[in-house]
């Protein structure tokens, strides 16, 4: 018949034959549904139905256990759970951990002290996104996940106009060297007026960014807030410039001074965004052991700007007798971080073991 399911058809013969037998057994015949017996027509239905309920259970059952899964990876290891949704083609920067649905007051960071106001730094963050000045970057096209994290951190003079497919278009805080201060300062306007949002946070040594006159990287920053009223410009205080020399000791075994290296942007970075940061992603920096890899990726060791090999860099400060940066030695101490902080490395990937 058209129109009536096959399932129909079995209900109402069943029904049929049910009334059948029990008038049977009110009239004394054979007693087939009193002990308990199926007839050939309930057996068929039976085995109809029961293959559909097992699958149904099993689609259910299997939901509940992905469900239970993914909970327990996450209250487990919050900060690695970006990486899982990023398998499901979710952008890993829209999470907001459970243990962080509300905004904390404002953490006060006295090594950082504003220029206008002689105040210190206030700044508290969910998911801190820090953007590598890389060639790394360039066709990561990452841009618009990078702009959904709630801080997103820059270093020294790096762009995002031109570069917003790549990495992204805001900045919140940016972190530069005393030695990078006059490149902010060949385009003042667009570091200091557009984007007057976002807080700056200078380091350097006592002599360059001492408050007696006498400072010379204090003093144009001195101007510019003069020029630029709201822009807002932190220095890293000498106490909390000698605290960072000090894990630099701690961390390597190795005195600063005495190896003759300098910090680097990224070091003055990673401690403050430790402090003021619930999690965080790194984009675009490679590991310590990078360059050694068989058939790895060179790219300019900006992605702003064409100039020498990155790897090329990365060991010719590592091995300068004076005035280098040991890059690959920070980035061993940064992957030890990574095992205590929530901090996580993309584009490239990091395996923190």
């Amino acid at each position: 018949m058209p129109g009536v399911s096959t399932s129909k058809i079995f209900r109402s013969l069943l029904s049929l034959d049910i009334t059948q037998k029990m008038r049977t057994s009110t009239s004394g015949g054979h007693h087939h549904l009193m002990e308990g017996r199926q007839t050939p027509i309930q057996a068929h239905v039976l085995n109809c139905e029961n293959p559909m309920k097992e699958r149904k259970s099993m689609i259910a059952v299997s939901f509940i256990a992905a469900f239970l899964f993914l909970l327990v990876v996450r209250l487990v290891n919050e900060v690695n759970f970006p990486l899982l949704l990023n398998c499901f083609g979710q952008p890993g920067t829209k999470w907001i951990p459970f243990s962080y649905t509300y905004r904390r007051p404002l953490r006060t960071h006295y090594g950082y002290i504003n220029v206008r106001t002689q105040e210190p730094l206030q700044l508290d963050c969910d998911l801190c996104a820090i953007v590598s000045n890389s060639g790394q970057m360039a066709g990561q096209k990452v841009g618009n996940e990078i702009d959904q994290s709630s801080c997103i951190w820059r270093m020294n003079n790096a762009p995002t106009k031109g570069y917003e497919e790549d990495v992204g278009r805001m900045t919140m805080i940016r972190v530069v060297s005393h030695t990078s201060v006059p490149l902010l300062l060949k385009n003042p306007d667009y570091f200091f007026k557009e984007a007057n949002a976002t807080i700056y946070v200078i380091w350097g040594p006592f002599r360059n960014m001492r408050k007696d006159g006498n400072g010379i990287v204090y003093n144009m920053l001195k101007k510019t807030v003069d020029i630029y009223p709201n822009a807002q410009i932190y220095v890293t205080t000498e106490k909390r410039m000698s605290y960072c020399d000090g894990i630099f000791k701690k961390e390597t075994g190795k005195d600063r001074v005495q190896s003759g290296s300098y910090l680097s942007t990224g070091w003055f970075t990673f401690i403050l965004a430790m402090d003021a940061c619930y999690g965080i992603h790194v984009y675009g920096m490679i590991n310590d052991t990078y360059c050694k890899t068989e058939g790895y990726r060179k790219v300019p060791y900006h992605y702003y700007e064409q100039g020498r090999d990155e790897c090329d860099e990365y060991f010719l400060h590592e091995h300068a007798p004076y005035g280098g940066h040991r890059f690959i030695t920070e980035k061993k101490v940064f992957a030890k971080w990574a095992k205590k902080h929530r901090i996580i490395f993309t584009h490239p990937n990091w395996t923190v073991s």
